[in-house]
């Protein structure tokens, strides 16, 4: 039997390596055929943005190795609805169309239905 893991990543996806460490473990643990969900909150929505240009960074794309997230199995996609709106971002503006827009009190009940919780 699987458990239910939730990455909850709350960083912008350049300027340090929180992000990449949080798709990283993602994609490792979806090796072991667990249930996986990705939440993207406060700064971490950044990292939904579609047509990304880090080429001012030394950093790659985050936003199209997102786009993988299905060929690994990880199909449990989430943003917080207020951490979008506060830095004024819709659905639309998210590279993700299978994403799940969720209120604050959509990801009090999802945290509270998770086996393991891991926070970058």
């Amino acid at each position: 039997m699987s458990k239910k893991l939730l990455i909850i990543t709350r960083r912008s996806p350049y300027g340090g390596s929180f992000a990449r460490e949080a798709l990283d473990v993602a994609l490792a643990a979806s090796i072991y055929d667990q249930d996986i969900g990705i939440l993207f909150m406060d700064d971490g929505v950044f990292q939904l943005l579609k047509n990304q240009q880090p080429d001012h960074t030394y950093f790659k794309n985050f936003g199209a190795n997102l786009s993988t997230l299905s060929l690994y199995g990880i199909e449990k996609t989430y943003a917080h609805k207020e951490s979008l709106q506060e830095r004024g971002l819709t659905k639309a503006d998210l590279i993700l169309d299978n994403i799940q827009i969720l209120s604050s009190k959509d990801v009090e009940e999802l945290l509270y239905r998770q086996d393991h919780l891991l926070s970058f």
